[in-house]
C-alpha cells in the first residue's frame, strides 16, 4: 500500500466513524452546543463540509483556490464564525448530505494526486500527503467536539499517529502564526499509542521533553483540551512554551481551551 493509499484509507475510516455518530440524530441533537463556544453539532459538520469543498478546489484548481483564499483571509479571525452562521438556515439532513457529498468529492480529488504534489491551503503550501493528513486531523478534532456534545466516548485508534505527526511538524508554525520566533532547541516527544506501543519524534538526547498518552497529545495539539486536563509530562522551557500554544491546524491562532469546567475556546 502506498503512502497516499494508507492515508486515504485512514481518512475514509475517520469519516465513517464521524458519520456514524451523526446518522439518525434527532433534529434537537443537531442543535446541541459543543465545547467550541457558540457552535452546535450542526456548525461543526457544516464547517467540515465547507472546507472539504475548499480542499477539492485546492486539489483540482489551485489558482482558483488562491484567489478565493485571499478574500477569505482578508476577513480575519471572524471568517469561520461567519461561515457557520451562513449555513444555519439549512435543515440538519441537508447539512449531513452536504458533508457526505463534499467529503466524497474531496476523496476523489485526493486519490488522483501523487503524495509529493504541492497544494495551497490557508497556511503554508503542503504536499498532498500532508494535506490528506490535515483533513484527517480536522475530521478527528471536530469529531471530538461532536462527541463531547453528544456525550459519546470515542475509542482512540492507531489513526492518531497521523495527528501526532502533524502536531510535531507544526511546532514552528504555532510560534510563527503568533509572530514569535520559532525555538531553536529541539523537543523530544515520547507517546504511548492506543495499543500500548511507543511512538517517538525528535532527538533522543534533547533536553526538552513531552511524554504521555498519544490521545492526550493529540487533544492538546488540536486545542480540544487544556494541558492541565491531560496527563502529559512536559520538561524544559521550549517544551513548555510549545505546549502552551501548540496548533496543528492552519489559519489564525486558536484560542485554545481553558481547563474543563471553566469555559472553552475554539480553533
Amino acid at each position: 500500500m502506498s503512502l497516499m493509499d494508507e492515508l486515504l484509507a485512514d481518512l475514509r475510516a475517520e469519516t465513517a466513524d464521524l458519520d456514524a455518530m451523526i446518522t439518525d440524530l434527532g433534529a434537537a441533537r443537531w442543535e446541541l452546543p459543543t465545547p467550541a463556544q457558540g457552535w452546535t453539532v450542526r456548525d461543526q459538520i457544516g464547517h467540515l463540509a465547507w472546507f472539504d469543498d475548499a480542499a477539492t478546489v485546492s486539489a483540482t484548481d489551485p489558482e482558483a483556490f488562491r484567489a478565493a483564499r485571499t478574500a477569505f483571509l482578508a476577513r480575519g479571525g471572524s471568517a469561520v464564525d461567519e461561515l457557520a452562521a451562513a449555513s444555519r438556515g439549512l435543515a440538519a439532513p441537508r447539512v449531513h448530505a452536504w458533508f457526505r457529498a463534499a467529503r466524497a468529492r474531496s476523496l476523489e480529488a485526493f486519490a488522483a494526486l501523487e503524495a509529493g504534489a504541492r497544494l495551497p491551503w490557508y497556511g503554508p503550501d503542503m504536499s498532498a500527503a500532508s494535506f490528506v493528513t490535515a483533513r484527517l486531523m480536522e475530521t478527528w478534532a471536530h469529531g471530538q467536539d461532536v462527541a463531547d456534545a453528544l456525550g459519546v466516548e470515542r475509542a482512540p485508534t492507531a489513526r492518531l499517529r497521523h495527528v501526532a505527526t502533524l502536531g510535531v511538524r507544526a511546532l514552528p508554525y504555532g510560534f510563527a502564526v503568533r509572530g514569535l520566533e520559532p525555538p531553536v532547541r529541539p523537543v523530544r516527544v515520547e507517546l504511548t499509542m492506543p495499543d500500548g506501543s511507543p511512538w517517538t519524534a525528535g532527538p533522543p538526547d534533547a533536553a526538552d521533553l513531552v511524554r504521555g498518552p498519544m490521545l492526550d497529545f493529540c487533544l492538546l495539539v488540536v486545542q480540544r483540551r487544556h494541558l492541565d486536563d491531560t496527563s502529559l509530562l512536559v520538561r524544559g522551557e521550549t517544551a513548555a512554551a510549545w505546549t502552551a500554544i501548540a496548533q496543528a491546524f492552519a489559519g489564525p491562532p486558536g484560542t485554545g481551551r481553558v481547563p474543563l469546567g471553566r469555559g472553552s475556546g475554539r480553533a
